[in-house]
């Protein structure tokens, strides 16, 4: 079976879509709980000097208006915030204030399992208080004050349990709740920095699979003639540049039109465009939709003077907690989208741009958080788009 089609599941009313795996939150969450609420925002606090910036780490948390007793203590010394009688009761159904250093959006409409990942898209991890929210997996601290027995139905993916002050043993209910796995790690809530590093290590192994896709699709109307079937080495480019990815990715297809797929080369696979006449965007976008789980490193096929030392710096410096990881052109300093590791959660962020009618993936590179890397070889990302400079470069290679 296609490795692409195997995790859509059949379904016979709507089209069978292969969906994100994405949570309440986002790709990435897990939520802390089994401690007062004020213990989990000050473990949050000490984290994020651990984790930012490599990791652009979203919380989320309620806005306690009533709780334990120190908790109320806590709220009742704090400063009160502005009111919003324009959002609540005047009439306003979002208020958008820019505090110069951050954003604060206030909507009167509740925040569904749609919206919330929409909002929190641009970061990569998202830490969730457990007390009052849901996450995919949890980190649990044992506090005689917060008793777990009730909260065990939220223990659906224990990766981390924290020893609270003065506590050496976990209950026995939470050892009997997690008796069908293997149990997980135990680290003392005072320790900050291996907790970090525990949270840094378990988003590395959940970094997306690296698939490979050759951008041949084009009418080449230029070149006046296909440019990925033209020889500039023994391959033709539509081979040679999936024979680079295939250095790097387990799975390489070739973006073509639906009418070219038949007349590929042998050997190669074909990812015909579901997203038709929108040039490149196209192509990356019917990567996503066939695996939106998968980050796509996506070359161009008029790329001769491309090699191994250039894709093997982007692999390198991969950053998964960006948007993507892209090249800066040479020639105008703007990321090079067609030279790039496109991470899953840019599928939304391209999907975006193409509703406020923008079909260029660079403006989504220049306005998106990605990792921009000078290239190695800059000359290696010299295009070949007519015939001039395929004369030229047929000279160049022999």
């Amino acid at each position: 079976m296609d490795s692409l089609t195997t995790s859509t599941a059949k379904r016979t009313k709507h089209a069978a879509l292969a969906r994100p795996d994405i949570g309440e939150f986002g790709r990435h969450e897990i939520a802390i709980l089994g401690a007062p609420c004020g213990d989990i925002q000050t473990l949050v606090a000490q984290l994020l000097p651990h984790l930012a910036p490599a990791l652009r780490v979203a919380y989320v948390d309620a806005d306690h208006a009533s709780g334990d007793a120190s908790e109320a203590s806590a709220a009742a010394s704090a400063p009160a915030a502005r009111p919003m009688p324009y959002v609540a009761e005047g009439g306003l159904s979002a208020e958008l204030v820019d505090k110069i250093t951050y954003r604060q959006l206030n909507l009167t409409r509740a925040l569904d399992r749609f919206t919330q990942p929409e909002l929190l898209a641009h970061e990569s991890v998202v830490l969730v208080n457990g007390n009052h929210f849901r996450a995919r997996q949890q980190v649990v601290i044992v506090d005689p004050r917060k008793p777990l027995d009730k909260k065990l139905d939220r223990l659906t993916d224990v990766r981390l349990i924290l020893l609270a002050d003065g506590q050496t043993d976990l209950p026995t209910v939470l050892t009997q709740h997690l008796s069908e796995a293997p149990l997980p790690p135990v680290l003392r809530l005072a320790e900050v920095a291996k907790i970090a590093s525990f949270i840094r290590q378990w988003y590395l192994l959940a970094a997306p699979v690296l698939r490979g896709l050759v951008l041949a699709g084009g009418r080449s109307e230029r070149m006046q003639t296909d440019k990925g079937a033209l020889h500039y080495h023994d391959l033709d480019q539509r081979q040679h540049t999936a024979a680079l990815l295939g250095e790097f990715c387990p799975d390489v297809r070739v973006s073509v039109r639906p009418d070219q797929a038949a007349d590929l080369p042998a050997g190669l696979k074909p990812l015909p465009d579901t997203f038709l006449n929108l040039g490149p965007l196209g192509g990356v976008l019917s990567a996503f939709q066939a695996d939106p789980n998968a980050a796509w490193l996506v070359l161009a096929c008029d790329l001769p003077f491309l090699t191994r030392t250039t894709l093997e710096y982007l692999v390198t410096n991969r950053q998964p907690a960006r948007a993507a990881t892209a090249l800066k052109s040479p020639w105008n300093d703007f990321p090079e989208p067609l030279v790039t590791i496109w991470e899953p959660r840019s599928y939304g962020q391209l999907l975006r741009f193409l509703g406020l009618g923008y079909s260029c993936p660079r403006k989504a590179l220049i306005n998106s958080d990605i990792e921009l890397l000078a290239p190695p070889v800059p000359e290696e990302l010299r295009n070949v788009n007519t015939p001039e400079e395929r004369a030229a470069a047929e000279r160049e290679l022999g």
